[in-house]
């Protein structure tokens, strides 16, 4: 039996290292000149076939890094940015997020908050539940609804770092695509990922962005 692991796929940094441009909000969800970073993954066959129900679209290693960000995943984490631009406490519960009423997880997906609110059944598969008690609380459920398959922290920049430096993703792949933001928020900012045991174990180049996955040693495919 497969051992469930927490991993990052397909999160997309840009080449002075920032994930995420400045001035989050409604009509930048990414942050101004976020969209830029994914000039790599929006015209695959994945993206389009789960965002749009496309049955066509890029082929090739894109598309290949896009598609196993799907595979055996049980669950999904992530940060309260991911689900929407609100701050603070919920004034209504009328947002359901950014996707729309059939969003592309299909599975449940744990919203990392301080602000308690009611589960949501959407179409699809996908539930989304609120976790006020931290990191912890929402990978032991996590692992726990994906029943043996994998979890996979979509971010944002934030939750990422957050489970990093607790050591608890055991595989990430990023995409460095070729623009500049110039500013925004850093993935690797003011963490030091040799120390904490994560080491290269693919590098691959399309062309549109650089496939690298990083991997803690000790953790392996199996």
């Amino acid at each position: 039996m497969k051992m469930t692991r927490v991993r990052v796929e397909s999160f997309t940094i840009a080449l002075d290292g920032y994930a995420a441009g400045p001035n989050q909000d409604i009509g930048n969800p990414l942050g101004v000149g976020g969209t830029d970073l994914h000039q790599w993954l929006v015209p695959t066959r994945t993206f389009q076939q789960i965002l749009f129900g496309a049955n066509d679209g890029a082929t090739g290693i894109d598309d290949d890094f896009a598609a196993r960000g799907f595979k055996n995943v049980g669950a999904w984490i992530l940060g309260r940015n991911m689900f929407g631009p609100i701050r603070g406490s919920w004034p209504d519960m009328n947002w359901k997020g950014w996707w729309g009423d059939n969003p592309p997880y299909h599975v449940p997906a744990f919203i990392l908050t301080h602000h308690a609110r009611p589960p949501i059944q959407m179409e699809g598969g996908t539930t989304f539940h609120f976790v006020t008690g931290g990191i912890h609380e929402a990978l032991d459920r996590a692992r726990d609804a994906a029943n043996g398959m994998d979890v996979r922290i979509g971010g944002g920049v934030h939750t990422i770092q957050q489970y990093l430096r607790t050591g608890l993703i055991d595989e990430l792949h990023i995409a460095i695509s070729p623009v500049l933001l110039g500013s925004g928020e850093r993935l690797f900012e003011g963490i030091d990922v040799r120390t904490l045991g994560y080491e290269c174990v693919q590098f691959v180049a399309s062309g549109k962005a650089t496939h690298v996955v990083l991997r803690r040693q000790g953790h392996n495919d199996a």
